[in-house]
C-alpha cells in the first residue's frame, strides 16, 4: 500500500490508523493493449485464473458470509522508491467495486488485528493500535538519519518503531 502523493493507487488510512482502504491491482500490461489505468481492474486473468483482486474478493466474501474467519494480511507501506515499511497484520473484512475515472476498481477494507502479532521467527511483536506510524514521520526519520540505523549504522532491514534495533 502507499498513501504517498502521486501514488498510482488510491489507498487511504482511516479510524486513526486502525483501518486501511486498499485499492486493488490494475490489469497486468501483458493482458491488455490499453493503458492499465483505463480499464477495469480484473478479478480473473484471461486464462480464468484468479488475480490477487479475485483472491482477496473471494476471501472477504467468505468472511462476510460467515464461512471463514477473516484472512490475516501483512501490510507493507511504500514510503519511497525501494523503501517499504512493515505496518502490521490486518484482517480482511470487506470488498467492493467502485467507480474511479470511468473504470471499476476493487476496494478492500482491512482493520488492524487485535491479536498479538508474530513474525516467522516466533518473536512476539506488540503492535498496539497507536503504533501505526504515519508515512510523513517515517520519511522524515529516514531523511534525518541518512537511511541508516542510528545505533549500528546498517541500512538493511530498518525499523521505524524501535521494536528491533
Amino acid at each position: 500500500m502507499s498513501t504517498r502523493k502521486g501514488s498510482p493507487y488510491d489507498d487511504r488510512v482511516e479510524d486513526e490508523g486502525r483501518t486501511l482502504i486498499y485499492e486493488g491491482h490494475d490489469a497486468p500490461k501483458n493482458t491488455t493493449s490499453k493503458d492499465p489505468k483505463t480499464v477495469d481492474q480484473p478479478g480473473r486473468l484471461p486464462s480464468g485464473k484468479l488475480t490477487r483482486n479475485g483472491i482477496f474478493a473471494e476471501a472477504a466474501e467468505a468472511h462476510k458470509a460467515g464461512l471463514k474467519t477473516p484472512e490475516r494480511i501483512r501490510v507493507y507501506e511504500k514510503i519511497r522508491p525501494s523503501i517499504w515499511t512493515y505496518n502490521g497484520e490486518f484482517l480482511l473484512l470487506d470488498q467492493w467495486l467502485e467507480e474511479s475515472i470511468n473504470r471499476q476498481v476493487y476496494k478492500f477494507r482491512l482493520t488492524l488485528s487485535e491479536e498479538p502479532l508474530t513474525d516467522d521467527t516466533d518473536v512476539v511483536v506488540d503492535l498496539s493500535p497507536g503504533r501505526l506510524i504515519p508515512s510523513s514521520v517515517k520519511q522524515a526519520v529516514f531523511i534525518r538519519d541518512g537511511g541508516k540505523c542510528v545505533q549500528c549504522g546498517s541500512s538493511d532491514n530498518l525499523h521505524f518503531d524501535h521494536i528491533l534495533p
